[in-house]
């Protein structure tokens, strides 16, 4: 019982939700349909106001079943109409394609612009639509507001065919008084409609009222009530079902004249249709999904409107997309599910064939006033504050350019100068920020490797021959230029310039080959180039290294890569002290207690007391010495080899913490606090170790408790230097 009372109250919003839609889509589509035809003349009134509330028919029954958007209410928008016009007033300027078969071009573009939604949504395209630049969308709403003015205005001053707007508005005596009044009276409506109630829609109220104008002028003037040959009012319109079927007839008789060579030039403004009524469809969905706590499928709801618009152009109509007004009414009159929706195109179906032949009587300038106001709100007049403000200069003309071409030229014309403008703002962003994200120094951060103290004094002093720029962002022509001049007073200075690529997102053929120069450069120097950590995949798919080394970027003597940062500068600090004969240790020596660093100064009693307490073992390479979480108390003491410290992290990868050499220790803080191991440890090669247990340590040293103070306050030291040079790094990588 329950179940039944919960559908039959959302049965009863859906119908009423549906009805309100109705009112406002009605004249909507009604509006649009005209716009759309108006460059054919008055002649096809008729046919625009029939096809364009069928296809919205059509449209909304059938979209339903696809289980789309809930309350989701599509019709023909101003944006559509506007682009239709032009097209139809492009076809016509041709001249190549008769006037009668244009129609058939309109259900051509229709149907393409429904294929290309279509196609964008099952390809993800919601998704990237959103990221078109605002500036072009406001410019391109904005031009398309400027035209819907600029096509109305001479209904609304009822001005005679052949006489242009420019022309009629210096001439009064061209003006229809009863167009003016009409207009004028709906345009007043739709403004004041609000202060009077906000139950009823304010298209609705206006439309109203200038069929009330219309025939108390008519009162006066009798001839008003003759529909023949009355530029007034729409025209004759029969719509009943035998009519409309031989409207579709006549349409498809005609396919056969269509010009296969101009099929192609539906594509510029299919597309432009398309991306129009996808932005305002995904724009009106997020608004839906705040005030019904849902959330829409991007991709789906495209498919979806894609095939609505196919159907709606199969049927004779023009294409739709979910548009705020009808949605609104819609939901604010208690629609709950997509059933509404069917409700609004069945609704409107019953209403045109049962009261159809009174659409032939609505005033022509009521639904220009109509079309006025909704030109006038269209326009975003805060844009003005943009010139405010000198970062916001640029994209107020992005806006204006585009608003300028729509006007002058046309809005397929213009939306390539969107796509240009587009590209424009990109570049412009990209070339604004440096592809350099930080600069520092070879005597300022070091490898991860720890050297004794003549080494580390050696790398101190020679480590300004080496400079460590961190790149990022886009490597193409924009910025290449950038990165070839910040280089340039490296070039004699460094012996080692170290490029890390980490955070690279693309290179391009330009980059490329600038980096090419760079090599040259730096090889007439002397020097060496070292690419670090460069992209093997990006979110493109692209390879950066093999990308680069098939352009002629190989490795050589003066071109180095390594797979990140670290190992280049271990590499290249090793070649310092190879170069400066500071390297103290050579491979094949095995050092000796006394010879460590940690016990430098010990006197023979203290070495002596510490080799008690020593036990030497040896490790192949790449063997593991200890891992994390064992329990151990040992302190190591690398007397040939390398040790590495690293992290095993849950996704079974490893994060290299530090590589200990020949004089290092390691594993000092589970002797110190006698916890359990926090890193694992491995030998990078054949390695051998003292190793000194805290439990035989404190046994032998009990005897000799000055050496145990002379161990720890050694330890202690240590672990300060270590802190210190991290402390020393961060500081400049914070700074840089």
């Amino acid at each position: 019982m329950s179940g039944n009372s919960t559908t039959g109250k959302y049965l009863v919003g859906d119908i009423r939700g549906g009805t309100a839609a109705m009112l406002v889509g009605l004249p909507s589509a009604i509006a649009y349909g005209l716009m759309s035809y108006a460059p054919l003349g008055s002649q096809y009134s008729g046919m625009a106001a029939l096809g364009s509330i069928i296809g919205t028919v059509a449209f909304s029954l059938v979209v339903p079943i696809f289980r789309g958007t809930k309350g989701l209410i599509s019709v023909p928008s101003a944006a559509a109409a506007a682009v239709i016009s032009v097209f139809v007033a492009e076809l016509m300027k041709g001249g190549h394609v008769p006037i009668q078969v244009i129609p058939v071009y309109i259900t051509l573009l229709t149907i393409v612009s429904g294929l290309i939604q279509l196609g964008f949504g099952n390809f993800g395209g919601g998704k990237f639509i959103k990221y078109i630049p605002y500036p072009v969308i406001t410019g391109y709403l904005n031009g398309v507001a400027v035209l819907l003015l600029l096509g109305q205005l001479p209904k609304l001053l009822g001005l005679s065919k052949g006489v242009t707007l420019l022309k009629g508005c210096w001439y009064p005596a061209a003006w229809n008084p009863y167009s003016l009044i009409i207009g004028g009276a709906t345009i007043s409506a739709m403004f004041f409609s609000r202060k009077i109630t906000k139950k009823v829609p304010a298209v609705v109220i206006a439309l109203g009222f200038g069929i009330l104008v219309y025939l108390l002028l008519a009162a006066f003037n009798p001839a008003l009530f003759d529909l023949k040959n009355n530029p007034l009012v729409i025209g004759e319109i029969a719509p009943s079902p035998g009519e409309i079927v031989r409207t579709l007839h006549s349409r498809y008789v005609l396919m056969p004249l269509v010009d296969v060579d101009s099929m192609i030039g539906l594509i510029v403004p299919g597309v432009t249709l398309a991306l129009l009524l996808s932005i305002t469809t995904l724009n009106t969905c997020v608004v839906l999904d705040g005030l019904t706590f849902s959330n829409h499928d991007p991709r789906r709801e495209l498919m979806i409107q894609g095939f609505g618009n196919i159907v709606a152009g199969l049927t004779g109509g023009i294409p739709g997309s979910g548009i705020m007004t009808a949605t609104m009414e819609n939901i604010n009159n208690g629609a709950k599910t997509r059933t509404s929706t069917f409700f609004f195109g069945l609704i409107m179906l019953i209403t045109v064939l049962g009261v159809g032949r009174y659409i032939s009587w609505i005033p022509v300038p009521a639904l220009a006033g109509i079309l006025i106001v909704v030109g006038i709100r269209m326009i975003d007049f805060k844009i003005i504050s943009m010139l405010k403000n000198r970062s916001t200069i640029l994209d107020f003309s992005v806006i204006m350019a585009v608003v300028v071409a729509a006007a002058n030229l046309d809005l397929i014309k213009a939306a390539g100068v969107g796509i240009a403008m587009a590209i424009f703002l990109f570049l412009r962003e990209q070339m604004g920020v440096s592809v350099i994200r930080r600069k520092v120094f070879g005597n300022q951060v070091f490898s991860k490797k720890i050297r004794v103290a003549q080494e580390r004094k050696v790398l101190e002093e020679r480590g300004e021959k080496t400079v460590i720029i961190e790149l990022q962002g886009q490597l193409f022509f924009g910025t290449t230029d950038q990165l070839f001049s910040k280089l340039e007073p490296y070039y004699a200075e460094k012996k080692y310039i170290i490029l890390d690529m980490r955070r690279i997102q693309s290179v391009d053929y330009t980059a490329a080959n600038m980096l090419k120069k760079i090599v040259a450069r730096i090889k007439e120097k002397d020097g060496i180039l070292v690419f670090t950590s460069v992209p093997l995949t990006l979110p493109t798919g692209q390879n950066v290294r093999e990308y680069l080394q098939n352009l002629g970027l190989t490795e050589s003597s003066f071109l180095k890569y390594f797979d990140d940062l670290d190992a280049a500068l271990l590499w290249i600090e090793d070649e310092i002290l190879l170069a400066e004969g500071s390297s103290i240790y050579s491979n094949d020596k095995v050092l000796d207690l006394q010879e460590l660093e940690l016990f430098e100064g010990f006197n023979e009693e203290a070495v002596s007391t510490l080799h008690e307490c020593t036990v030497t073992k040896a490790y192949r390479a790449n063997e593991q010495i200890f891992k994390g979480g064992d329990a151990s108390d040992e302190i190591y003491f690398v007397r040939k080899g390398n040790v590495k410290i690293v992290l095993s992290l849950n996704d079974g990868k490893q994060f290299h913490l530090l590589t200990i050499g020949m004089g290092g220790v390691f594993g000092e803080m589970a002797f110190i606090d006698k916890i359990t191991r926090s890193a694992d440890a491995i030998s990078v090669d054949d390695t051998v170790l003292y190793a000194l247990s805290r439990d035989k340590f404190n046994q032998v040293t009990v005897r000799h408790p000055h050496v145990s103070g002379l161990v720890f306050e050694r330890l202690a030291l240590l672990i300060a230097n270590r802190l210190r040079q991290s402390n020393r790094e961060l500081k400049v990588f914070q700074e840089s």
